[in-house]
């Protein structure tokens, strides 16, 4: 089975483009992505977006990217099949440390 990576993202809608604008610690120290997107959050429009843009950065099709929770909340977490870590860190940099 291929790996899968479960990413931490957190999304900001109507942000004007789509870019990654980094890494970032929240309050108890967990690592998430700091993501943009210009599509609104409606109807699933910025999930969609996320996961578009995602998978372009990512050279990944989009039916291998999910949300596995946070459907309508701005912190989501994306579950990434066919990717390691290092890859991740390749395309997006190398993360923080907690």
């Amino acid at each position: 089975m291929a790996d899968a990576v479960r990413l931490a993202v957190r999304v900001t809608p109507k942000g004007g483009r789509d870019a990654v604008d980094g890494w970032a610690l929240d309050p108890a120290g967990r690592v998430y992505l700091k993501v943009r997107v210009s599509a609104a959050p409606s109807d699933g429009e910025a999930n969609a977006a996320l996961i578009a843009f995602l998978a372009k950065t990512l050279k990944r099709p989009k039916s291998a990217l999910r949300i596995a929770s946070g459907e309508t909340s701005r912190l989501k977490i994306v579950e990434i099949e066919g990717l390691d870590e290092a890859q991740l860190a390749a395309a997006l940099g190398q993360p923080p440390k907690p």
